[in-house]
């Protein structure tokens, strides 16, 4: 047989010889491997879990994104452009897809990472925000950050936040009425992080939830008038449409349960991301239990 006819390489190849037992061994172990590092690699750069930070001014967003990527609040200034950064839950926070796999998991570790946006929360800017949200990318979770000593009855501080809030709900309720296919579209999650609680002024997160409930179902009565202008875009926005209500009919009082037939559920959580020691460990929670 001549080894210069490709039917002797392939014959050769197939036989019981020491060669072919060594290549069929480098095959097997080779291309899973091979085909496992492409895999993993475009998974984890294309379809990491976001969650979009957002709030008026002022707020706290930008320190609370620094201390989540760094572990320590930066001094920062107002933001003019969304930010992305990749984030890891701490040690102490397991994420709920985790909840059945072992320590020694490495994949583990995969699970609890993210990517946080951060979005500039002057009025002029807030259409960044929601452009995130009408085509939301892996959005997982979205969290609205208020300062809890600037909400008190009655204050601009509670005004410009609830009608941000206002908005955004409503533009997520929005893409769950209006969805065109007879699949609802995936439930959405909302923390509400009520920061600066080391602040003697601030209010506890039950009174927070309450005033920003209370004020929101002025905000809605107000805009079903037309009364006021939204603070991000609302370019299709129809008054007489139920779909543009937030929440349950026209009547009574808004609260946040309301959503959860729009799977939207709210929750309000308390913390502080500077002062003595930051304190952010129920947003942490939070954000593990939908990761």
């Amino acid at each position: 047989m001549s080894w210069s006819q490709p039917s002797s390489w392939i014959l050769s190849l197939l036989a019981p010889t020491p060669l072919a037992i060594a290549v069929t061994l480098i095959v097997a172990v080779v291309t899973p491997l091979i085909l496992h590092f492409i895999i993993y690699r475009s998974r984890s750069t294309t379809s990491l879990p976001s969650f979009l930070l957002l709030g008026p001014s002022n707020s706290g967003k930008t320190s609370l994104m620094t201390l989540f990527e760094r572990g320590l609040p930066a001094t920062t200034h107002t933001s003019q452009r969304p930010l992305a950064v990749e984030v890891s839950l701490p040690v102490t926070t397991g994420a709920a897809s985790s909840k059945y796999r072992s320590v020694n998991d490495p994949t583990s570790q995969v699970h609890k990472r993210f990517l946080l946006i951060d979005t500039p929360g002057h009025g002029k800017l807030r259409h960044y925000a929601l452009e995130n949200l009408i085509k939301p990318q892996y959005l997982r979770g979205i969290i609205f950050v208020a300062d809890a000593a600037n909400v008190s009855p009655g204050s601009n501080g509670l005004k410009e936040s609830a009608e941000y809030l206002h908005d955004v709900l409503l533009t997520l309720q929005r893409r769950a009425t209006r969805s065109k296919t007879l699949r609802a579209p995936s439930e959405i999650s909302v923390l509400i992080a009520a920061n600066k609680l080391d602040l003697f002024t601030a209010l506890p997160a039950t009174l927070v939830k309450i005033a920003l409930e209370k004020e929101i179902t002025s905000v809605r009565t107000s805009r079903s008038k037309g009364l006021l202008d939204s603070g991000i875009a609302m370019n299709d926005a129809d008054s007489g449409d139920d779909k543009d209500w937030l929440g349950d009919g026209r009547e009574g009082s808004f609260e946040f349960s309301q959503l959860e037939e729009a799977n939207i559920t709210v929750t309000v959580e308390g913390g502080n991301v500077t002062g003595d020691g930051a304190n952010v460990t129920k947003w942490w929670d939070w954000i593990g239990s939908i990761l």
